[in-house]
């Protein structure tokens, strides 16, 4: 059976298709959750979860592919590598493992980075009965990062104008500006939204319903668009003080790098899953990091997204310049080279096992 590059698919409906055919294949229990909404030519979406290993074990590992929907086509590749790899038949016998496929199915298959509601889900996850997070720089900036135009004088002159405030400010003021999440204006980028999305609420109750008795609980959560070609920034929410850390640095290496710190790629954020998950998950102690695979420049990054956003709030998708800018947004979070895809598939292996090792009291079995 084919591994590597063979295992990344093109569409959601295939990485879907390959994903469960795998998973039935390697043993897990599958469940298919629907999403409300429809997919390219009125396809239907669902998030997929398999359990491997026994249901009363202590400790479990969680992968997560798609919680920025685009960046799926790179995590369901993985997940399906793993899967074909027979990693499953070797798990330690205090271990199991769930596999949750595209958490953000909507995104995934409109390669768009965010869910149905325009909300980025690693900004939705805050206290909605407090108020919500103000971000004043994003404010000044707003109608430059998102016109509500898209031609080539308008982008030219909304870019210039964002090059303009990075040479005022320094460029890490307008990541942290854009990225670090808002939750005023709807139709922009990294919107927090008002409420708890569908795909958190879907989060919710699958590690509520599957992970109920673990005590132990490793998350690998799977990104692309930030850092290097190719390479895994691993990172972790939790504070370079925290206990979380200490196990994190000690399954991967001291390459663990805090959000937000000097060392890594990503702004300061608040609201996501990651952070989410230990208070969630109150019974287990919980090891969570993203894996941050890299792709295209920053600003050309965040061009496709600027794009993508015009589209999804002022343009039509069907239309010649929408499917020109979902091309974009494919290539701003996947490159379809078999080195990259070889990049991350090797490294995200690496981790599954280290993170097993991390998990489990016990040896890994033999392959039977």
């Amino acid at each position: 059976m084919k591994t590597g590059p063979d295992s990344f698919s093109s569409s959601f409906a295939d990485a879907r298709a390959r994903f469960r055919e795998q998973a039935a294949l390697a043993g897990g229990v599958l469940e298919t959750i629907k999403h409300p909404e429809l997919g390219p030519n009125g396809a239907d979406l669902s998030t997929d979860v398999a359990r491997f290993g026994p249901e009363s074990a202590p400790a479990t590992l969680v992968i997560i592919s798609g919680t920025h929907g685009v960046e799926g086509f790179a995590g369901s590749g993985a997940q399906v590598d793993i899967l074909k790899r027979g990693e499953m038949l070797k798990l330690p016998l205090d271990v199991s493992v769930v596999m949750i496929h595209a958490i953000n199915p909507y995104g995934f298959a409109w390669c768009r980075r965010v869910t149905h509601e325009n909300i980025d889900l690693n900004r939705n996850w805050i206290d909605f009965e407090k108020p919500l997070p103000s971000n004043p720089a994003y404010d000044e900036i707003s109608q430059l990062v998102c016109p509500s135009e898209w031609s080539d004088g308008v982008v030219k002159s909304t870019t210039a104008a964002l090059h303009a405030y990075a040479a005022a400010h320094s460029f890490d003021a307008l990541l942290q500006a854009v990225t670090g999440g808002q939750y005023t204006h709807p139709k922009g980028i990294f919107y927090g939204g008002t409420g708890p999305s569908w795909s958190r609420i879907t989060q919710t109750a699958i590690f509520k319903h599957y992970l109920k008795q673990s005590e132990r609980v490793g998350i690998i959560d799977l990104h692309t668009g930030l850092g290097p070609y190719g390479y895994a920034e691993q990172m972790i929410t939790a504070s370079s003080e925290s206990d979380a850390y200490s196990r994190a640095c000690k399954w991967f290496g001291s390459t663990v790098t805090p959000v937000g710190g000097d060392d890594s790629a990503s702004a300061e954020i608040s609201g996501d899953g990651l952070s989410a998950a230990a208070p969630l998950l109150s019974n287990a102690e919980v090891t969570g990091v993203a894996w941050e695979f890299g792709t295209q420049p920053p600003l050309e990054v965040l061009h496709a997204l600027r794009a993508d956003a015009w589209l999804h709030a002022y343009g039509d998708p069907a239309s010649a310049i929408g499917e020109s800018i979902q091309q974009q947004m494919h290539r701003a979070f996947f490159i379809d080279e078999d080195f990259w895809k070889g990049m991350i598939v090797a490294q995200t292996l690496t981790a599954f096992r280290e993170a097993l090792a991390g998990l489990s009291t016990q040896p890994r079995r033999a392959k039977s």
